[in-house]
């Protein structure tokens, strides 16, 4: 059994990890901030121990713990730093992801937009035909000695996915994000070309998508999408109140009908990415369809709360595509309700550089509410804040704990609540100003 210490255990990869090393049998232990994070339920579930950082964790580490640090921290972390200086087995969060998933048949789910619920679905149906590891990025993880596949979520930022050689690669999309680092598209795309030369036996990628359709291939791919063009294609759709079903062809010949409890045709494309790799994977496609019709959900996308006459949705949607697909998905399901938009901009960086995408995108909301900026470790100013998007979003208004209460006039709407930092404290506010006692989380 093995001894691990995590730096930055509440992130979402961290968590999902120390999940993963506990259900294989090893000894897991992390710190982080003492602020309350979504993620750590289930570590608290696992009895795993959570300390607050301090150098002195790592002073009481014995030879034989490997630290695992998140890369949300730099090298100037105290923690981090002592590692290294003490000479202790140390490994970044990508570089140890890539030594754990050697063994086994690993299924890398990446792209710019849809990694969490596609890998989250993949997990699902493929578990009902085989042992599975999984790393999802709303924080879940599970590991088990003697799984044969691993789905993992992988992530372009810093070209960190290059610390991977998957068997599969899924590309949801190709697009331009996290301009803190990439300098541009073309920058992004680049670092795609390089993931793909990884590959071990296929790649599974969205032939609708253009970035997607500028790679090279040198080895396999399955394109998957709605156009006639591609390997794997969904037709004849249907939209109800209970999800999306959907017959599907493979090179032309009629694979089956498949439903999903999910609406948008973002979801379809993410179903088809599942239904492609477990083609390559040779699973039985009636199990397949049958798990598809049970999935329900992963955390902080597309979560659903009652208030009222009202629908409170939670949704992690951070960047002007996510934020257009989680309206019009609001819309296929209540295509007769108000749509209220609440955003909190992720990232001033991001802010920048997408001010009219977001302007364009929460504008096909009924009315929009808009919430101060949330930075993160890296990046706690900018040059420009929620007054640049609130003037580009005539009617719109600035929303604070102060007068989060404003939503309580709202009735028979949706009231959607999208963004990747703590947006779900605006939520909790909204529940709190009725003296309302439901927990959000």
């Amino acid at each position: 059994m093995g001894k691990f210490h995590l730096i930055g255990i509440k992130g979402a990869g961290m968590s999902a990890l120390a999940q993963v090393l506990h259900g294989m049998g090893h000894y897991v232990q992390g710190s982080d901030r003492t602020t309350r994070f979504f993620t750590q339920k289930p570590l608290e579930s696992l009895s795993i121990p959570l300390l607050e950082f301090n150098p002195r964790n790592i002073l009481k580490l014995d030879p034989g713990f490997t630290v695992v640090a998140s890369n949300a921290w730099p090298d100037e972390h105290p923690e981090i730093s002592l590692s290294r200086k003490l000479g202790l087995r140390f490994y970044r969060y990508h570089e140890f992801l890539g030594e754990l998933i050697r063994p086994f048949t690993s299924i890398s789910v990446t792209g710019a937009h849809g990694k969490t619920t596609t890998a989250g679905l993949m997990a699902h149906v493929f578990e009902e035909q085989g042992p599975v590891a999984r790393i999802i990025g709303d924080g879940t993880g599970s590991g088990r000695t003697g799984d044969k596949w691993f789905i993992l979520e992988s992530c372009e930022y810093r070209r960190h996915f290059l610390a991977y050689h998957p068997d599969y690669a899924v590309i949801t999309n190709v697009d331009f994000d996290h301009p803190d680092y990439f300098r541009d598209f073309h920058d992004t795309l680049q670092a795609f070309q390089q993931m793909v030369r990884q590959v071990k036996q296929a790649v599974i990628a969205c032939g609708d998508d253009p970035g997607v359709r500028m790679l090279s291939f040198p080895g396999k791919v399955l394109f998957y999408g709605l156009e006639p063009a591609n390997d794997l294609r969904a037709y004849h759709v249907m939209v109800d109140e209970h999800g999306t079903s959907f017959d599907v062809s493979f090179l032309g010949n009629f694979l089956g009908r498949f439903a999903i409890p999910l609406h948008g045709d973002h979801n379809v494309l993410n179903a088809l990415a599942v239904i492609g790799t477990a083609v390559l994977e040779k699973l039985d496609m009636e199990r397949v369809a049958d798990r598809l019709k049970t999935f329900s959900g992963v955390r902080r996308r597309f979560v659903e709360t009652p208030l009222d006459s009202n629908i409170l949705i939670d949704d992690y949607a951070h960047h002007p595509a996510e934020v257009t697909a989680t309206i019009r998905a609001a819309r296929d399901k209540y295509p007769s309700r108000r749509l209220v938009a609440v955003f909190q901009p992720h990232t001033y960086s991001r802010l920048e550089h997408f001010l009219d995408g977001f302007a364009r995108a929460l504008g096909e909301a009924d009315e929009v509410h808009v919430c101060d900026v949330f930075g993160s470790v890296r990046e706690s100013t900018g040059t420009v804040d929620v007054t640049d998007l609130l003037e580009r979003l005539p009617g719109a208004r600035h929303l604070s704990r102060e007068n989060v209460g404003e939503l309580n006039r709202y009735e028979d709407s949706v009231i959607l609540f999208m963004g990747a930092g703590d947006i779900q404290k605006y939520q909790r506010w909204l529940l709190e100003s009725g003296d309302r006692t439901r927990n959000v989380e």
